[in-house]
Order: C-alpha cells, then structure tokens, then sequence
C-alpha cells in the first residue's frame, strides 16, 4: 500500500521523489533521484534501460545515501533512475500517511557483511552490547527524543567529530536515530545479524557469480581482509576487489562521492 510522497530537488536542480510504502504494515521510506516515479508509466512511453537500487545497511535509513545517489545519477548523465529503500519501520513516516519486475544486471556488495559477522573484530565488540545490553539504551533514547532539534543536531555533530567531512546528508539522516522506534529497529537489527549471519552462502554466490562484484575494505572491522583472502581464493573467478583507498565501512558519512565513482568505473563495460 502506497501512500504519497513528496516532490523535491536537490543539489543542481535535481528531481527527488521521497514516498512511503507500507511493508507487511511496516512504514517503508524509497527514495527516488530522477523525474521517473512510475517506471511503468512513463511520460514518453519509454521506460528506462537501468535501475540503480540501493539496500542500505544498518540502520537502514535512506538519507545516508543522498549524495551517493547523486553522485551516481550525475555520473550516467541523469540517464538512470537511482533509487534507496529503507529497512521497514527504520524512517519516520509523515503524518497521515511497484517496482516492475526487471533483470539484474549486477549486484554490487560495498563493504559486504555476509558472514561471520560476530567473529569479525567489530563484531566481538557489539555482539554483547546487541544482544544483551541494548535494552538500558532504550531510556535514555526516550529521554533524548525530547530534544529540540538544534541539540540533537550539536550531539550528532559530536558523535562525528573524529571524522573531517561529514556529508551533510549524514547528519540529517541521523536525526530519525534519536526516534525510539528506528534505533530499537536498528539495534534489534544488529542483534539478529550477530546470531544469524554465520556461514558465507556459497551455494548462492556460485550460482550468481557472474552477475556478482564484490568491493571489500582494507581496514574494516566488519568485514577484515581474510574475509576477502578466503572468498577470493574460493572463487578465483569472482569480481572481487580489495579497496586501496582507505574507504571507511560506513562509507556514506564521508566518501559518497568516491564510492559512486567507483562504481561507475565498475561498470563501464556493463552500462
């Protein structure tokens, strides 16, 4: 079930459509770069070749990913509709509130946290905090969400201080985290995937592979380089890359812009 959204632009003028759709009675934000809302109804008739859709990690908000997704909608010309979907019930919906079934061409897994998550060094760290200790955050977050905005926006801008550029995308983002419901979404989230992302699915990787790329960090704690080690040596065959650019795992905080270029440098010979 659909209900509207809102038209806006963004930085050169850029056509978004901000729309929510309920997910099994789950309020799911999708975001759209580009005029196309409908990609079956079309003003010229002529639906788009591509779709870029974006499956953010946790926690799940879209809003991160603007500047990725202009940076990937700028970098094919305004060619190709870039779409974000959230987590269901990690966005805050407003007040009173389909996809055409396609071929995917490629999937793209930046900084992929598909196994063993809670054995990857990050993961012994939050697996306790997750699993067993997230329910003493949920008052304090009660409590915070009764700020004004401009103090929620100063503790965000604290919280990121170690890091030089902050996307201005992020910080907005960052506010539905003050929301109780998104942060006990998010971190019941992580929770699960600490217990249940554990073997790597090579049955599906094998059956994909060619339509597979794999973009690993060299100093992620989510997914370390013996990750990328052990995939590589299992699928020699795979289009699998260790990043040499010291890309950080949340890389939508401060390197949009890069990983966007990446990735159409990526799939130059594709599209």
């Amino acid at each position: 079930m659909r209900r509207a959204g809102d038209s806006t632009t963004f930085d050169d003028h850029i056509p978004i459509h901000d729309e929510f759709v309920y997910c099994l009675g789950a309020a799911t934000e999708v975001l759209k770069f580009g005029p196309w809302r409908d990609l079956k109804k079309t003003t010229d008739g002529f639906p788009p070749d591509v779709l870029f859709l974006i499956i953010p990690g946790n926690p799940g908000v879209v809003g991160f990913y603007k500047t990725f997704m202009q940076s990937l909608y700028c970098g094919y010309k305004k060619r190709y509709p870039v779409w974000a979907i959230s987590h269901a019930g990690h966005c805050s919906p407003p007040l009173g509130m389909d996809m055409s079934d396609g071929e995917v061409l490629k999937s793209i897994l930046l900084f992929p946290t598909i196994e063993r998550m809670a054995q990857s060094p990050q993961g012994k760290i939050m697996t306790p905090i997750l699993c067993s200790l997230r329910y003493i955050v949920y008052m304090p977050l009660y409590l915070l969400s009764f700020l004004p905005e401009v103090m929620k926006a100063s503790l965000v801008k604290f919280a990121l201080r170690g890091i030089k550029s902050v996307d201005e995308s992020s910080l907005t983002a960052s506010l539905d985290l003050f929301r109780v419901e998104c942060s006990v979404n998010a971190m019941y989230m992580g929770s699960q995937e600490m217990l249940k992302v554990l073997e790597r699915d090579d049955v599906t990787i094998k059956n994909n592979l060619n339509k597979l790329i794999f973009y690993y960090g060299a100093s992620d704690h989510w997914c370390p380089v013996q990750y990328y080690k052990d995939l590589k040596k299992d699928f020699p065959d795979g289009d699998i890359w260790l990043c040499s650019r010291g890309i950080r795992h949340a890389f939508v905080l401060d390197s949009s812009k890069e990983v966007a270029s990446i990735i159409i440098d990526m799939l130059g010979k594709v599209l």
